[in-house]
């Protein structure tokens, strides 16, 4: 895209009001500027630390230091979205901040609303009076599913949207296509609002699970210092998720169960939890560079949300087909070291938390992308493989971890405009293909890659394993235990 070509996507009549001026938020704005059009008059960015204040004066847009809290988000907000004519829009991408409680003040309000996970106000991730059910993703998750039941349709507001949960989903999807077509099978795409036609579908390609499958290799100029949490996106995000209990979606096709695993007794009931932090919980997985790996099982919302959406009921309303879906995860090298450093303190925080930035990073992809495996084909990866260089070249203030996030809320606003009155939606709900289209230009190539391994191959075999051999893809064989 060169400086010319920008298409704008559509127009927002009313305030943009950004909370969380991180990351995500600095790699965003230049994204909103060249595709929408809007007032920047009215535009506001809400932080509680001015370190980028500098970024924001360039670019002319008013700044307002502070914490949104569950005391003050109403006072705070609601006289900037509703500020002059037309529709506002909220862009939440700060932590911290309870998604839910500004999703429904939003909404009130008829403005349009999108954020990158449901997160819960101060304290939540880390309190040790709480069950560990109850600190879990699909805890959170279902706080916005009941408010979408008890309250449907109405002003859109798009949960979980950035890379994952958001832009995988949509990956999910044309994966599933392309399989469906290389193993010669008849059939017609499902319409957009066809989950049950989506989740047969599934189920008749035979995929008996998901991982979404990242290896980070962007690297730094200079060594890690001790005392230190370095991570390509937001340190203080990734160590809440961190320490949160692993999660996945719970497919049919699984005949085994960690010791420690346990169900949820109430909601939609696809994903179970272990009790250990999913950031200190190994698994097998592949992605194209490195081939085989180790990710880390974190918990995130697609793991759930995907796993339920691709759900087949029989008439009695038994479940008859489900995939396993879960993240699996190797961040950039030296967030790897920092979790262990972390972990070996007792899960105690570094003092210093910082975001690599461009200017930080040599070299380097981050290749995030879906694994749908146990099909007639095996295992087929689909997804972004953005270098840092091509980042570079084509967005400003983010690297290649940040872009494919930002270009995925770029996105999600965009569906939003186009549809809204669509009330609270998740990825997994939206149109993939118009979705893909507007984030495409930012990923660098999208590719597919089929690959002959399973989790039991590698194995150097000097110790003893209980494996299952029959079926390659039980989680049994892909969870690291020893």
């Amino acid at each position: 895209m060169s400086e010319m070509t920008y298409p704008v996507h559509g127009e927002i009549t009313g305030p943009i009001v950004m909370i969380g001026f991180g990351s995500i938020g600095r790699g965003t704005l230049p994204l909103i500027e060249r595709h929408f059009k809007f007032d920047k008059s009215r535009m506001v960015v809400i932080d509680p630390r001015d370190d980028d204040k500098a970024i924001l004066d360039k670019h002319g847009i008013r700044f307002i230091q502070s914490h949104v809290t569950k005391e003050n988000y109403k006072e705070l907000l609601k006289p900037l979205l509703t500020e002059g004519e037309g529709q506002g829009f909220c862009v939440n991408l700060s932590v911290d901040t309870g998604s839910l409680d500004l999703m429904k003040l939003c909404r009130k309000l008829d403005v349009l609303y999108i954020d990158t996970v449901v997160e819960p106000w101060l304290g939540f991730y880390f309190d040790k009076n709480m069950k560990n059910s109850e600190r879990t993703n699909y805890a959170l998750r279902e706080t916005v599913r009941q408010e979408k039941k008890k309250n449907p349709g109405g002003t859109t507001a798009v949960s979980t949207c950035g890379a994952n949960p958001g832009m995988v989903s949509w990956f999910v999807k044309q994966a599933l296509l392309d399989i469906a077509r290389d193993v010669g099978l008849e059939f017609e795409e499902p319409a957009v609002d066809d989950r049950e036609g989506w989740a047969k579908l599934m189920k008749k390609v035979g995929v008996k699970g998901i991982h979404i499958a990242e290896r980070d290799t962007q690297r730094t100029k200079n060594p890690k210092p001790l005392n230190v949490f370095w991570n390509t996106w937001s340190v203080e995000g990734f160590i809440s998720e961190g320490l949160q209990p692993s999660e996945l979606g719970w497919g049919t096709h699984e005949k085994w169960m960690p010791k420690n695993a346990k169900k949820h007794k109430k909601g939609c009931k696809a994903a179970i939890y272990l009790e250990q932090p999913g950031a200190n919980t190994r698994v097998r997985t592949w992605c194209p560079t490195p081939g085989p790996q180790y990710g880390f099982l974190v918990t995130h919302n697609e793991s759930i949300s995907i796993a339920d959406f691709f759900t087949v009921r029989d008439k009695d309303g038994e479940v008859s087909f489900r995939p396993t879906c879960h993240y699996a995860y190797h961040p950039a090298n030296d967030a790897v070291l920092s979790l262990h450093e972390m972990f070996g303190n007792g899960g105690n925080a570094q003092p210093v938390l910082h975001v690599l930035n461009e200017d930080e990073l040599v070299d380097g992809v981050d290749e995030l992308g879906v694994l749908l495996y146990g099909h007639d084909k095996n295992a087929y990866w689909y997804g972004s493989r953005l270098s840092l260089e091509e980042t570079r070249r084509i967005a400003p203030y983010q690297n290649a971890t940040g872009l494919q996030v930002t270009s995925a809320v770029l996105a999600g606003m965009v569906w939003a405009l186009e549809n809204p009155k669509a009330g609270i939606v998740e990825a997994d709900e939206m149109d993939y293909k118009r979705c893909l289209e507007v984030q495409t230009p930012y990923l660098g190539p999208v590719e597919g890659h089929y690959t002959d391994w399973t989790p039991l191959d590698g194995r150097p075999g000097l110790f003893p394993e209980e494996l299952d051999e029959k079926d390659p893809w039980q989680f049994k064989n892909i969870l690291v235990r020893n």
